[in-house]
């Protein structure tokens, strides 16, 4: 249930996103200065933020089976909250003992 009230939060940033580009669309964007703060700023975290997380995602998923081109579209449209469960669970990069792994052993 906490992991489906966290992705709401990106869908519902999705839309109101999609919502104020109608809006401006059909000429009838809100003349409210803090609704257009709102929406620049979910769109500054909806693309900006979730796309600077993508190599986060690519190598917190690595040998998961997760494809990466899955991996980079669920964290563009969820960010953290695609990943990052599995991390706290030790589903991704896990050792076998159910613990994440440092996901940067290949490089030393």
């Amino acid at each position: 249930m906490k992991t489906t009230a966290l992705r709401a939060i990106p869908i519902l940033g999705w839309l109101y996103l999609a919502a104020g580009l109608v809006a401006a669309l059909v000429e009838r964007a809100p003349r409210n200065r803090w609704l257009r703060a709102v929406w620049w700023i979910d769109a500054f975290l909806s693309v900006v933020v979730h796309a600077a997380q993508i190599p986060v995602a690519l190598r917190a998923t690595r040998g998961t089976g997760h494809s990466p081109l899955k991996t980079a579209v669920l964290t563009q449209i969820f960010g953290l909250t695609w990943y990052g469960d599995r991390l706290g669970s030790g589903r991704a990069g896990a050792t076998g003992d159910g613990t994440p792994t440092d996901h940067r052993e290949d490089q030393r």
